[in-house]
């Protein structure tokens, strides 16, 4: 399972609600007690649990997360543009091409990692994606790649009918744009959640858009309360393929950001080549063959890049060896001979 958080920084995953965002001036709180009571700790380690309390009471126990600059742990990206699409193109392709250089909607040349997979006998029907993002199928090309792709407010249509899906596809129908080109995280993650129930993919791609949208927006409760839904749904996400039998003990979870943002109490608005920060993300990795090293420190810089053969790697395959141009997977989240087991991913912008 492969999951992005569009867009969301370092400095929240690592040290919770940014005290100098938390007020209407820099930030656009209009109660800034009630955020200071949701998020507000004493110490950086109780305010990221109180925002991301999957990711620091499991994965950060049962896993790895990497990308904390304070502690010596550096992950960034590689491509030189640090906006969405070359961020999700590098990741899921394993390298950053030239010549994505913007978030225009045209069909990825290159063949993502998901796409490569697809096309094995053993995953052929098996790999499957969902987005807030409508120019994601561009970034998977779908019009080549093959596998079941799911974007903003697409119904989906491919399943056995259910009151829950039924109403899920007429919510798309009648709940009002508040981004062009995209729709709230709660539609793209139920809609997942059905897909992955009924269908059982062996590879899932789901990528949340919000935390990027309300950023760019300055909204900063918002974007804690989009980030804190994201956590939520990965525990949703994560208990349910433990609960079956075929994915438990088996399933390898990848959560990562596409790019970083500038930083507080200004640029944290924005991100891209001219605007400082816009290059460290964070990565994060639970599965079984994973080491549960927690949150680590001092550690050699990682690439966006890497993610795509850690991808491979997870269940079962060298992606490097047919595809030489791509990063190397992460050696420490990784078996040195990968078990054949099942990956999710997710998005950040």
């Amino acid at each position: 399972m492969f999951v992005l958080i569009d867009g969301f920084r370092w400095q929240e995953m690592f040290d919770g609600a940014d005290q100098a965002l938390m007020n209407k001036e820099q930030g656009g709180v209009q109660n800034v007690d009630a955020l200071k009571a949701a998020y507000g700790r004493d110490t950086p380690e109780a305010r990221r649990e109180a925002l991301m309390p999957f990711i620091w009471g499991v994965v950060a126990k049962q896993g790895q997360i990497f990308g904390n600059k304070d502690k010596g742990s550096i992950v960034q990206v590689t491509n030189a543009y640090r906006i969405s699409y070359p961020g999700y193109s590098e990741m899921m392709v394993g390298y950053a091409d030239p010549g994505v250089t913007s978030n225009e909607k045209r069909p990825n040349p290159n063949v993502t990692v998901l796409e490569w997979l697809h096309r094995m006998p053993r995953f052929r029907g098996t790999v499957a994606a969902f987005a807030t993002w409508d120019t994601v199928p561009y970034i998977l090309n779908r019009q080549r790649c093959g596998f079941y792709i799911n974007t903003g407010l697409e119904p989906v249509t491919c399943l056995r009918p259910t009151p829950e899906l039924d109403l899920l596809n007429r919510l798309k129908t009648e709940v009002p744009f508040r981004w062009e080109g995209g729709c709230f995280d709660a539609l793209t993650f139920y809609s997942a959640m059905a897909y992955f129930r009924q269908q059982k993919p062996r590879v899932l791609y789901l990528a949340f858009g919000e935390t990027d949208e309300w950023a760019h927006a300055g909204m900063y409760k918002e974007y804690l309360d989009a980030a804190r839904r994201a956590d939520s749904y990965l525990r949703v996400l994560w208990d349910t393929a433990q609960s079956m039998p075929e994915r438990r003990g088996k399933t390898t979870l990848i959560v990562v950001a596409d790019h970083g943002r500038g930083d507080a109490p200004v640029e944290w608005k924005t991100h891209g080549k001219d605007v400082k920060g816009s290059e460290y993300v964070w990565l994060a990795v639970l599965g079984p063959d994973t080491a549960a090293l927690g949150e680590r420190s001092n550690t050699p810089a990682l690439t966006l890049s890497q993610v795509a053969a850690t991808l491979a790697a997870a269940v079962g395959e060298d992606y490097c060896a047919e595809i030489p141009a791509a990063a190397k997977p992460i050696a420490d989240v990784v078996a040195a001979k990968p078990v054949r087991a099942t990956a999710v991913t997710a998005r950040a912008d």
